[in-house]
């Protein structure tokens, strides 16, 4: 065999082969050998997993317990939303595919950035599994009016801690999740009344195992847009961090974190997109929401 042929099987194999007079890539990553007629280019596959904090919530702006509360996002989170397909843009991270929860803050979150990146039309599939942590019945609170009823200490184990669940929200409340017709047909043995951060990392792992990250080796560059703690689930599994590591990081809203991976699906860098100023400044006020 020629070696020219051999490097047609590898363009096939691993990357494409292009005629020199057209100008499309100089936006991948590898190199490059010429001949007279024909550019030869090998990408390297870098797989990606992008997550994203959704944008400001109205009860963010009110610093009110979330959970499984359906709210809507602000004028900003819309903004940081924008802003986040901007970042993706920027970086050249072409998505192939999306998931998010079935919470609206989450998916407007996701539909901005797709609109963005004029990427409205790729598959998004939306999981129960990726919903925020369930409040219980400090849902709808204001967090530093709890602070002062409960103290600083017993609120941030209810916010980050990694085994303590809120109070319980009452089955007879309205608001209880078997009430809610896009849960019908669920096991209600599956939808809790108060959660904490491990169950939240139960409820999410089955999902990231079974469905994300065969996505991630399969289609190389997938975003999640979901919640602070079933994130914080995500990330506690992919970095290895401990119980005790985990209770410490805080989310900021629409900021994209990126994961890569090597051919193995094991994780050789993780990093916030954006200035890295803006980042800790955004993280501390997510700290501090929970404080007189």
């Amino acid at each position: 065999m020629s070696s020219f042929s051999w490097w047609v099987l590898l363009a096939r194999r691993w990357g494409f082969l292009y005629n020199k007079n057209r100008k499309v890539w100089s936006m991948r990553k590898g190199f490059q050998t010429e001949d007279s007629d024909f550019i030869f280019f090998l990408i390297i596959m870098v797989r990606k997993l992008v997550l994203i904090r959704h944008g400001e919530s109205t009860w963010n702006q009110e610093n009110r317990f979330t959970g499984r509360t359906d709210v809507d996002l602000t004028e900003k989170g819309i903004a940081e939303a924008q802003k986040a397909a901007k970042l993706l843009k920027e970086e050249n991270i072409q998505v192939k595919r999306a998931f998010t929860s079935y919470l609206k803050r989450a998916v407007k979150t996701l539909n901005t950035v797709l609109d963005g990146m004029d990427l409205d039309w790729i598959p998004v599939e939306k999981s129960r599994r990726l919903n925020e942590k369930h409040y219980g019945a400090l849902q709808g609170l204001n967090k530093a009016e709890t602070v002062q009823k409960y103290g600083e200490d017993q609120v941030l184990l209810w916010r980050r801690s990694y085994d303590v669940q809120s109070p319980a929200l009452d089955a007879s409340d309205e608001r209880a999740p078997h009430n809610d017709p896009r849960y019908a047909g669920v096991d209600t043995g599956l939808l809790p009344l108060t959660e904490s951060l491990e169950d939240c990392v139960n409820r999410a792992l089955p999902y990231l195992q079974e469905t994300i990250l065969p996505a991630v080796q399969k289609d190389e560059v997938i975003l999640v847009s979901a919640h602070g703690n079933s994130l914080r689930g995500i990330i506690k599994v992919l970095k290895g961090m401990s119980n005790e590591e985990i209770v410490k990081l805080n989310l900021p809203n629409g900021m994209p974190y990126v994961f890569e991976f090597d051919d193995d699906m094991q994780v050789v860098k993780d990093y916030f997109l954006g200035d890295p100023e803006e980042v800790k400044k955004m993280m501390d006020a997510v700290a501090n929401q929970g404080k007189k």
